[in-house]
Formats: C-alpha cells, structure tokens, sequence
C-alpha cells in the first residue's frame, strides 16, 4: 500500500494503516474468495494499491472517527477495482472514444477556480 499523502501525523499514520489498510486487505481476501483473482495464482501475484486519505480527518475529534466505515469503504472499493482491472473496465476503445468527456473530480475544482 502506498499513500498518496507525505505522512507527518502519527495519528494520521494509525488511521491509514489501521481502518483503511485493514479494510483493503479484506477486500482482496473478498475478491479472492469470489474468484476474481483465482486463488491459485494468490501466492504469486503482488498488488501495488495506491491510496489517499483525506488529511483533514485528523480535524475530526479523537473516539468519533468512523473506523467502521472507513474499513467497509475501502473492503468494497478494493473489490470493485480489482473486478474491474482483470476485467479491463473500462477498456481501451471506450476510454479513446470518451476521452474528452470524462472529468477529473480535483483537475475540474481547479478549473472551476473552487481549490
């Protein structure tokens, strides 16, 4: 798992390595157990995952972080991208063809002038 953030925060460290590396772990126990990735290949296969976590969750007060959903978000994205990755969704004609229709959430807040 690699962060997407410079990590500066113990507090910040805990709650990505804890909830949110715990939560992508079980998401590729699920997609193994569902036959996404075929569990003979699971020894052999190395997953390089890619993650961010917004650094404003450390403004939320200590014991009222949701570490519950933090996990199940991640478990459940973590599925979802494999299924679609071995899957090739989306695949190379329907990016080519919708290229320039296709907005980056972060790139159109800074068009928008709103970041």
């Amino acid at each position: 798992m690699v962060s997407k953030v410079t990590v500066a925060s113990s507090r910040y460290t805990s709650i990505l390595m804890g909830s949110v590396q715990a939560g992508i772990a079980n998401g590729v126990l699920d997609a193994v157990r569902a036959g996404i990735i075929p569990k003979a290949k699971a020894n052999s296969l190395g997953i390089i995952y890619s993650v961010w976590l917004d650094p404003s969750v450390l403004s939320v007060p200590e014991g009222q972080i949701d570490h519950a959903g933090l996990f199940a978000v991640n478990r459940e994205a973590t599925v979802k991208v494999i299924r679609k990755a071995l899957a090739n969704e989306p695949d190379i004609d329907w990016l080519l063809k919708n290229q320039e229709t296709i907005t980056h959430y972060f790139h159109q807040l800074g068009l928008d002038g709103t970041i």
